[in-house]
């Protein structure tokens, strides 16, 4: 009995120990899958409080709210069913699936740096005039907020796709049940945080106005830097994002191509990787600047070229429909068809 007992005990233990071992490795994939992801996060971070611009302050984190909630639903209901099941039948569908989401990151980050530098029509501002009420009063109204959150959540679905894809590829090698953890994880991990900063930073002046009101010294003039601060905090999160998105987009492209046979271009990196890796103290930060500093050209470089085949299918579909309108005679858009 006591023998069995024992026996029974060490059983226990070892599904402890193993159990233990489990949920090591989960967070550490977790970790991993949720790290590479960073471009892609701070980009999120970045876009969505543009998406409570003019609404009513007290209508602001009821709304992210219900962002976020969406979020969770396009990541674990949506996408992550999809992926799980791609990674276990059509495990060689991840790495061109995943190359086309780093094309995504280089295109958007290509798009930001043309237009701040004037090369092409910012159609942010565009959009946000379509999406965006014009004034707090406007936006109190349940389909202007319905509206944004559509708009958001829509948005929130490309860079969703980009999070879940490139968590999964760290992790895919993993048990089917161990990615799904992970992936769980890293979506639960990404969106609260992700929307628990922006709702830290859509509610940072009211904070800052707040505090400003406070009769002691201190407050106020902490108060005034927060107020001061936000443009300066949001335009910091647009640039990092932009340069997040190609360095992340870049290295998946570098990988990609790796993967598929195409091995000049990784080659050439790791070449120059080497040497710089074997700097005593150093060595993996240096090494890892140089992946990263040819992985953001690489990035800067592949959306460039996309940036420009798409402007320029744009420009020829345009110039195409003006001359197709142009050579149609007159009023013949307005005539009835014939029996």
């Amino acid at each position: 009995m006591a023998g069995g007992l024992i026996a029974l005990l060490d059983d226990v233990a070892a599904l402890v120990k193993l159990s233990a071992a489990s949920l090591d490795d989960v967070a550490a994939g977790a970790s991993r899958a949720g790290a590479k992801a960073a471009g892609v996060v701070i980009d999120d971070a970045a876009v969505t409080p543009k998406f409570v611009e003019g609404v009513s302050p007290k209508r602001e984190l009821p709304i992210i709210e219900r962002i976020a909630l969406g979020s969770l639903v396009n990541k674990i209901v949506i996408i992550l069913p999809i992926i799980l099941l791609l990674s276990q039948f059509l495990p060689w569908l991840l790495t061109p699936l995943l190359m086309v989401g780093g094309t995504y990151l280089c295109f958007e980050g290509a798009e930001k740096v043309f237009e701040k530098l004037g090369w092409i029509a910012h159609h942010e501002k565009e959009a946000a005039g379509a999406d965006t009420p014009a004034d707090g009063a406007a936006a109190d109204g349940a389909a202007a907020e319905k509206k944004i959150v559509r708009s958001a959540i829509t948005t929130d679905f490309v860079l969703s796709c980009e999070i879940m894809v490139i968590a999964l590829n760290e992790v895919a090698v993993d048990s089917l049940t161990s990615r799904a953890v992970i992936l769980i994880i890293v979506a639960l991990a990404i969106t609260l945080g992700v929307y628990g900063v922006v709702a830290l930073i859509v509610k940072m002046d009211d904070i800052g106005l707040h505090l400003a009101k406070k009769d002691s010294p201190g407050p106020q003039r902490f108060g005034r830097f927060l107020v001061s601060a936000m443009p300066k905090l949001l335009t910091l999160l647009s640039v990092v994002g932009t340069f997040a998105m190609l360095w992340v987009g870049g290295h998946i492209i570098l990988v990609g191509t790796d993967e598929l046979g195409f091995h000049a271009l990784y080659g050439f990196v790791h070449h120059l990787e080497v040497p710089a890796a074997a700097v005593p103290a150093i060595g993996g930060i240096l090494g890892w600047v140089v992946n990263t500093v040819f992985s953001l050209i690489l990035g800067a470089i592949w959306g460039g070229i996309v940036v420009a085949v798409i402007v320029g299918a744009k420009a020829l579909f345009t110039v195409n429909k003006k001359n197709n309108s142009e050579d149609r005679p007159e009023g013949e858009e307005h005539a009835a068809p014939r029996a």
